[in-house]
């Protein structure tokens, strides 16, 4: 499975919930040519579930190289961190989740991104694909997932160089959800003096069927952001080149409708009116912005009315949720990269900002797995 000498060695770690998408994931892997990994982890990540491994789609040309190990059903980032400490002696870890598939030259086309990765180079990023439907305007779901094609640090295809993890004691453990973990890695890592990449392999992220509701747990991220935030500091957005959405906007639209909610119960009719007339115009525009770009369809339609009306309380709740969890949060440390001579081309940078953070489990449990 492993390529020649000059090819840098990779494990491959990939968490799972045994869904149905980890058998095409695996299969792309396996049939693409180029040097294979020297080790493929799965991390099975499902929650409730003990006992031996379960019988995962592992393809037959990957069974020599693969193990299978048990997550501890704490999100994303902490599986991650399990699946790098058995991921064995290789200086690139490449992360993928399981719902993607590489590319048909996605081996070949890794080994090059590798190889032309400098001595400071910390990761190296795919390029992602959102296949949106031809046929009709895509849904709101699919054009969250679109998103995924322009974000700029992305863990759902990542190789992170084995030093550089370490030096950043591994995925803050912190971020229970596949948000913002690796947007919170990528700016320890550039604050430490190590540059990330932007490699050519291609990896498509299909956008997976969903519920109506799906919008609505989503702002379960209005807590991670007020996480980031006491991490990297009121600026983080820019330099993690993120959205800043419509916290602000909900929180207003959900004030309305409480004050309009309260002057009702206390007989101050007016006042009730008006606050009322301003959370209706609020959730009428959100709806509105949501719909024309969509099928209009009249699922779609009746989606958006109903997610519109519940997005501003429940985000403004999951933003309440995070100052109260994350208020003793103090700022992350950088992950410093090691001292090497600068390249010919290249000035010293200025010293990283120094701080401190909580450490994971990261170097020392991945040295006694190894």
């Amino acid at each position: 499975m492993n390529g020649p000498a000059e090819h840098p060695r990779y494990a491959v770690v990939v968490p799972t919930l045994g869904r149905p998408s980890l058998r095409r994931c695996l299969e792309a892997l396996a049939a693409a040519p180029g040097p294979g990994p020297a080790r493929l982890v799965l991390v099975h990540d499902r929650p409730g579930d003990g006992g031996a491994p379960p019988d995962l789609p592992v393809p037959e040309a990957l069974r020599p190289v693969t193990v299978v190990v048990p997550g501890r059903a704490r999100g994303p980032a902490a599986a991650r961190n399990t699946g790098a400490r058995r991921a064995g002696n290789v200086p690139w870890i490449v992360f993928l989740d399981d719902d993607v598939v590489p590319s048909e030259t996605w081996r070949t086309d890794l080994a090059r991104d590798l190889a032309a990765a400098s001595a400071d180079t910390a990761a190296v990023t795919a390029r992602i694909d959102v296949p949106l439907p031809g046929d009709r305007r895509p849904t709101d779901n699919e054009r969250n997932t679109a998103g995924l094609a322009t974000a700029r640090w992305i863990t759902a295809d990542m190789a992170v160089r084995t030093e550089a993890l370490d030096a950043a004691d591994g995925f803050d453990e912190r971020f229970h959800r596949a948000f913002r973990e690796d947007a919170d890695l990528a700016l320890r890592l550039l604050a430490g003096g190590w540059h990330l990449a932007e490699g050519s392999r291609r990896t498509t992220h299909p956008a997976r069927a969903a519920d109506r509701w799906i919008s609505v747990r989503q702002q379960a991220g209005n807590a991670d952001d007020v996480l980031m935030r006491r991490l990297h500091g009121p600026g983080w957005r820019d330099r993690a080149a993120a959205s800043r959405g419509r916290l602000s906007r909900h929180r207003a639209v959900t004030a309305a409708g409480a004050a309009a909610l309260l002057c009702a119960l206390t007989g101050h009719r007016a006042a009730a009116l008006a606050c009322g007339l301003g959370w209706a115009a609020g959730t009428a525009e959100f709806t509105l912005i949501r719909v024309l770009p969509g099928p209009r369809t009249r699922q779609e339609i009746t989606d958006m009315i109903l997610t519109s009306a519940a997005i501003p309380p429940v985000a403004t709740w999951h933003w309440l949720r995070g100052l109260a969890q994350h208020r003793s949060v103090i700022p992350t440390r950088p992950a410093r990269a090691p001292a090497r001579p600068p390249p010919a081309d290249r000035a010293p940078g200025p010293a990283a900002p120094t701080g401190e953070t909580r450490r994971t489990e990261g170097t020392a449990a991945r040295q006694e797995a190894a």
